[in-house]
């Protein structure tokens, strides 16, 4: 029913933040991900989801149509509540979340809490199609091939790196060399470390 809110940010919170639009605070439920991109600003413009609930009326918000997108394929899971979706697109952004879909990543998404191994299952045999056809950002590519990214992760710390200076030189890597096997990308990080 509501497409957009524009107006001033009164408050926020990594879970939520307060719109006000025509001398209304509108209370809008929203993802870290949307947290991060709207903090800093004093006017905001947020795309909607509404739920219509018997006990309540909720709005969740986005900073942009790719997240909510992400947002409603996600909710339209059996299994797979507002809630629930929120927390997945808190813990990766939008197109981390697409690329694991695509990429039958059921780790990415059993990382996510409150999320087991069948309803990774279910989100991936139910989206990933419906995923792989839409039109994506930049950022959805370079992810797709997150596997290598992974290995190497885990093999650092197996054997152990600390896993945030691990995360570091292994993306400062793959930046830089995209196509790069597991084994190059391992043995690189080992000379920086």
């Amino acid at each position: 029913m509501y497409e957009y809110i524009k107006g001033e940010l009164v408050e926020h919170s990594p879970a939520h933040a307060v719109v006000e639009c025509g001398a209304m605070g509108y209370f809008i439920n929203i993802s870290l991900n949307t947290y991060t991109a709207i903090q800093a600003l004093r006017e905001v413009q947020l795309y909607l989801h509404q739920v219509v609930r018997e006990d309540a009326h909720l709005l969740f918000g986005f900073a942009d149509k790719g997240e909510r997108d992400v947002f409603r394929h996600l909710i339209s899971v059996s299994g797979v509540g507002v809630n629930t979706a929120r927390m997945i697109l808190s813990s990766a952004s939008p197109d981390e979340v697409r690329a694991a879909i695509v990429a039958e990543n059921v780790n990415i998404l059993k990382s996510v809490k409150g999320i087991g191994l069948k309803t990774a299952q279910r989100v991936i045999i139910e989206l990933k199609d419906k995923l792989s056809k839409e039109p994506v950002g930049e950022n959805f590519l370079s992810l797709q091939n997150n596997t290598a990214r992974e290995e190497a992760l885990s093999a650092l710390v197996m054997l152990g790196f600390a896993k945030a200076a691990s995360q570091k030189v292994v993306d400062k890597l793959l930046s830089e060399q995209p196509s790069a096997t597991v084994e190059s990308v391992i043995k690189q990080a080992l000379k920086m470390l």
